[in-house]
């Protein structure tokens, strides 16, 4: 990363991502990627996906904790409260605004079938953004050997399998995936040590 933004630049960069950050989290979390990765250059492709890791494991709302963390790679403390502040305040003023409006017009039909449009539409955005981030790990196991790829490809099928076959909480399955590799990668890398 070249020379560290103004704060007032921080912000505002912050608050275009605040402004546009409608259809929820998976659209938030791709305008994130596409700006501190791709456009501003702040952090990698490996950097966006390691945070997006680390804030999984904490509760909470995982995008405020992805915009510390980038506030704070990006510029420090300061750069972490700019940053949630410029995240925050268009997006929640909006929210407030959207919200008054709706409760009038909700039941016109109009709105109803908009709304019918909006949902598959914000699921197509998760599924680019699922792509994105999938990458850099599954590129790092492959040059890691075939087994460290297939130990990332049974945690990639097995999570949800576990989420949706045995309905066990999200923490669960997230922490069990977390120790499950590090087990894992641990015994490939003893065993690879040893040949």
């Amino acid at each position: 990363m070249e020379k560290p933004p103004r704060l007032r630049d921080l912000f505002r960069i912050w608050a275009g991502i605040g402004l546009q950050s409608f259809g929820g989290g998976a659209t938030t979390l791709y305008l994130m990627r596409r700006v501190t990765v791709e456009e501003q250059h702040w952090v990698s492709d490996e950097e966006f996906s390691l945070y997006w890791g680390i804030v999984q494991i904490a509760p909470g709302i995982n995008l405020l904790g992805q915009t510390v963390l980038i506030g704070k790679r990006v510029a420090g403390i300061l750069g972490a409260i700019v940053a949630l502040i410029g995240l925050l305040l268009p997006s929640i003023s909006i929210t407030i605004l959207i919200t008054a409006a709706y409760a009038t017009i909700r039941t016109q039909p109009l709105v109803v079938a908009a709304l019918h449009g909006i949902i598959p539409a914000t699921v197509g955005v998760g599924v680019i953004l699922v792509i994105q981030m999938l990458k850099p790990p599954v590129l790092a196991s492959y040059h890691e050997g075939r087994w460290h790829l297939g130990l990332s490809v049974a945690v990639l099928v097995g999570a949800p399998l576990l989420l949706v076959l045995l309905n066990l909480p999200a923490i669960v399955v997230l922490w069990g995936a977390g120790f499950c590799c590090a087990g894992g990668f641990w015994l490939l890398n003893r065993r690879g040590g040893q040949q």
